[in-house]
């Protein structure tokens, strides 16, 4: 059979059978070949075919495509088949196709649920080496960090105040609009839905509204609002500002001149989210209580001076600082990884883009599980 400037014959009889291929076997005459090759079909279980490529004279990756297509799928039909007499010429590409043909178009997927299954646990466990790998590098850089920390409380004058002074401003203060208006909302939203549960218990019941959103905006959620919020928005931030420099090259002139990145860089970040996220927290955990006490005065016609005795006895003497607590390690958390993460981008704007997404969802995985820990601590100590 003849298909463009390709010829294939196919000679013998009974349980030996010979394809001898010829001509030209290239792409402007694969789609042809294709038809043609797919007639061999009908060849029966249990023959031996010889693929003889002796006579080939030009072979390209669609003709090295169609001779092992065709030959797997006689293969899957129970025909033992050869490679005989392969032009020393022609041998890469197949051995090279070869390795590849399953993934091209076209090409037979016969996987059983063994298969899948195999795939399955080989992906699961790729992904374990890879968070593994980066928590062993995340560690790695948080002792760096402590090891520059040291050497500046040290020498408090390699501390660079003004640029600290910077970040409580850029993390801090311009954070004050959207976190003050999250937990205001939150503190509406809550106040309602806990006033519209509990009146269905008994009458009067609402009263303990006030409890529930002091304890839960005080402990939990106006910490961790606010922490959540300051990842996405200057975690981000650093993470595509270090990251920048790295592709400008900023940071190899950096240690060209012996100057520590770490340093310059990352402390100042650090020590100003660490004092910035405590106070934003209280700034916070007020707008959720005036959102909540606005709730309750207009849809339950609770005046405020009720709230605020009601409130007094509903929290506890440490129920304000479980919060305090927590937010300078949400704040270093979010600093070292959105740091660590502009530090590891390559040379190129994908690598930013890539790892400014990598570390908000990290920060916030970390900041959760951070709280998770300290929320079993203090049960622990009845607190």
């Amino acid at each position: 059979m003849q298909a463009g400037g390709a010829e294939f014959e196919l000679r013998g009889q009974g349980e030996r059978l010979v394809l001898v291929a010829g001509g030209r076997w290239l792409v402007a005459s694969a789609a042809e070949l294709d038809l043609k090759l797919r007639q061999l079909d009908g060849i029966a279980a249990g023959a031996r075919l010889s693929i003889d490529l002796g006579d080939v004279e030009q072979l390209d990756t669609a003709g090295a495509w169609l001779l092992l297509r065709t030959g797997r799928a006689l293969e899957a039909q129970g025909v033992t088949i050869s490679l005989d007499n392969i032009p020393p010429v022609f041998r890469p590409l197949l051995d090279q196709v070869a390795r590849v043909e399953p993934a091209l178009p076209g090409a037979p997927q016969r996987r059983t649920l063994v298969d899948a299954v195999r795939i399955l646990l080989a992906a699961i466990g790729e992904r374990a080496i890879e968070a593994g790998l980066a928590a062993v590098d995340l560690f790695g850089f948080f002792g760096l960090v402590i090891v520059v920390l040291g050497r500046g409380l040290r020498h408090p004058s390699r501390l660079r105040s003004v640029a600290m002074v910077a970040q409580v401003e850029r993390t801090g203060v311009s954070a004050l609009p959207i976190v003050g208006l999250l937990c205001f909302l939150i503190g509406v939203v809550m106040a309602f839905q806990s006033a519209d549960q509990l009146r269905r218990y008994f009458a009067g019941a609402e009263i303990y509204t006030v409890n529930l959103l002091g304890i839960g905006m005080l402990r939990e959620l106006g910490v961790l609002i606010t922490a959540i919020v300051v990842a996405g928005r200057s975690g981000s931030a650093f993470t595509a500002e270090i990251g920048a420099m790295e592709v400008r090259e900023e940071i190899d002139a950096m240690r060209t001149l012996a100057l520590d990145p770490i340093e310059l860089l990352v402390l100042p970040r650090l020590l100003g989210l660490v004092i910035a996220l405590p106070l934003l927290v209280v700034f916070a955990d007020f707008m959720g209580l005036l959102g909540g006490a606005l709730m309750t005065w207009t849809a339950l016609a609770m005046p405020l001076p009720l709230f605020i005795r009601q409130l007094h006895d509903a929290i506890g003497p440490w129920t304000f600082w479980v919060g305090i607590i927590k937010a300078p390690f949400f704040a270093g958390t979010i600093a070292l990884v959105g740091c660590h993460a502009g530090f590891n981008v390559a040379r190129s704007a994908e690598s930013v883009g890539r790892l400014t997404t990598l570390s908000v969802v990290r920060s916030i995985f970390l900041v959760i599980i951070i709280d998770a820990a300290f929320s079993v601590l203090f049960s622990r100590l009845g607190i």
